[in-house]
């Protein structure tokens, strides 16, 4: 597809089962299917991509480019391009975006913030996705 920027590779996990506590720092890309508390931040040198799974519970905030939820986060949440919420994402804390795709079932407990202004692109900031079931 012309114009679409490649995702970076998800290199980390956090598997299902596991609990980290303490604050992590990823780069490139990182999935997580255990527990997580402490804050999530990706490294500003290269673009980057998290995955909050289904099976997932983070408590602390997230800072990343792409971010991706699926499961459970009690904090605040910063994506610097995109924030995806998927059907079971339930998210208690602000929530700041460049654009967001919400899917219907994901609740959001918290103030949603935009950001608005640099480099924004011709996109709307806002879409709903529809229910392909």
């Amino acid at each position: 597809m012309l114009g679409k920027k490649k995702q970076p590779p998800i290199k980390s996990l956090i598997a299902q089962g596991t609990r980290i506590e303490g604050n992590v720092l990823f780069i490139d890309g990182l999935r997580i299917d255990g527990d997580v508390v402490g804050d999530i931040r990706a490294s500003d040198e290269k673009p980057s991509i998290l995955v909050v799974s289904e099976l997932a519970s983070v408590t602390g905030q997230i800072h990343a480019d792409h971010v991706i939820i699926n499961g459970y986060v009690k904090g605040p949440v910063l994506a610097f391009n995109l924030l995806e919420l998927q059907p079971k994402a339930r998210i208690e804390g602000d929530v700041s975006y460049r654009a967001l795709e919400m899917h219907q079932g994901a609740t959001i407990s918290g103030q949603l913030k935009p950001m608005v202004g640099v480099d924004a692109e011709d996109k709307p900031t806002l879409k709903l996705a529809a229910n392909n079931s």
